[in-house]
């Protein structure tokens, strides 16, 4: 794949770096390249375009859609630009991630791998095959997908409650998030590795003017959105009021997307909400920022307390659920001809704009499991596949959770859809827009 003649043409006394990004896509933040750069004094960034995520899966359609794929080629493209500020290109391959990363650290004959820490079970299993590889790379995991490190809490991960409420009180008495990494203020020599055209992606997308009202992917749009949300709009200090709306902007954050893939650090909406805090208003409302993205956290670390659970049938609770996959009822459900006018409008406002409120994705993943009775499997690929925002632990931990086999100590999770239709869309304007 990969050419390997370069291997042996530095002296053992070149200390050679590969960053190797993946959830966090941005330069703002980053404790792990800081970390690298301090040990090496030539650097590569790269980044693996894994066809996995294009390709059919088990449930019959691609991991990764059209609307997550051209946020992610925004987002790369976002990223070379601040890279290139530094005198650095960013290396973007396609093909199998572990081999990918293999063929290139081989290529390289690169000392040091600075990469950032992930809880996901294929993130995981996926550093864990190049790791042994390679005896002698030495391996820089730092964690900057949230807020702590597994070192900042009170128990271990195999100990962490399996509810919110507990997680959330522990960690709250306990924990503080980590601070805001400083500034990249310079980056080491920059290291060109030979790579064979045909294994290269180019990224050819242009970057489209960053509006108020749609995502653009990009650390500049991320911190631009964060900007005029705290700042301009002073839409935080009425957050917990406004966030169950079903099709409006400014009534909740929209932060998720650039904090899915990272190109907005959870730290850096933290450190921001504080200055809010501090120079406009502190309520009720400011607090349920933070709260949310303590849901975030738990459902990140809890998926690497059950690694494969989190994807099976039984969930983490191990009971089967009474459901099965009908083909036609699912779709159905994906087109939004379920004839629940709520969930069909909802759905296909997903279809069309890759985002759904978070009050939409509880009721139609509610009328999923209970009124239609389907495997939620299929449901949580579906939301993988459509949505801008995908995040594995944030998606799969809430179907989980709605499916009755995940970290909600009631049990099953079901809402009455006419009662949620009365109470977010009485006047059907949500419905007259989408159907």
């Amino acid at each position: 794949m990969i050419n390997n003649q370069r291997e042996s043409e530095h002296t053992n006394d070149v200390r050679r770096g590969l960053f190797w990004f993946r959830h966090d896509l941005r330069l703002h933040d980053q404790p792990a390249i800081q970390k690298l750069c301090e040990e090496v004094s030539e650097i590569t960034f790269a980044y693996i375009l894994d066809e996995q995520h294009i390709l059919p899966n088990e449930f019959g359609f691609s991991p990764m859609g059209e609307h997550r794929h051209t946020f992610l080629l925004q987002t790369l493209s976002d990223l070379e630009q601040s890279l290139n500020k530094y005198g650095h290109k960013l290396v973007v391959l396609r093909g199998k991630t572990a081999d990918c990363l293999v063929n290139l650290l081989r290529a390289g004959d690169y000392t040091h791998l600075g990469v950032s820490q992930h809880c996901g079970y294929n993130e995981t299993a996926q550093l864990n095959t190049v790791k042994r590889f390679f005896d002698r790379l030495t391996v820089i995991e730092t964690a900057t997908y949230g807020l702590f490190d597994v070192n900042s809490f009170p128990f271990s991960i195999e100990d962490m409650p399996d509810v919110f409420s507990p997680f959330r009180r522990k960690v709250e008495k306990h924990c503080e998030p980590l601070p805001v990494a400083k500034k990249i203020s310079q980056l080491p020599s920059p290291y060109a590795p030979e790579v064979e055209q045909q294994y290269r992606f180019e990224i050819n997308v242009e970057l489209p003017a960053s509006p108020s009202h749609t995502f653009v992917g990009g650390e500049k749009a991320a911190l631009s959105h964060l900007n005029r949300y705290l700042f301009d709009w002073h839409a935080a200090a009425t957050y917990k009021e406004t966030r169950n709306a079903l099709d409006t902007w400014e009534h909740s954050t929209k932060l998720s997307a650039w904090l899915a893939n990272g190109s907005l650090s959870a730290r850096e909406v933290v450190r921001q909400v504080k200055e809010f805090e501090q120079t406009i208003e502190k309520n009720d409302s400011t607090y349920w920022i933070y709260f949310e993205l303590l849901w975030r956290e738990f459902f990140h670390w809890l998926q690497c307390k059950y690694g494969p659970k989190w994807f099976r049938f039984s969930g983490i609770q191990g009971e089967t659920p009474s459901t099965k996959h009908d083909p036609e009822t699912f779709t159905r459900w994906c087109e939004g001809k379920t004839g629940y006018p709520i969930v069909d409008a909802c759905m296909r406002q997903l279809a069309e704009t890759g985002y759904m409120s978070n009050r939409g994705r509880q009721l139609v993943a509610s009328c999923f499991v209970h009124e239609l009775r389907q495997d939620w499997r299929y449901g949580a690929a579906w939301f993988e596949h459509q949505l801008v925002d995908f995040d594995v632990g944030s998606n799969w931990g809430n179907w989980l959770y709605l499916a009755g086999v995940g970290s909600d100590p009631r049990g099953h999770r079901q809402f009455n859809l006419q009662k949620q239709t009365d109470t977010y869309d009485p006047d059907g304007t949500f419905r007259n827009k989408w159907l």
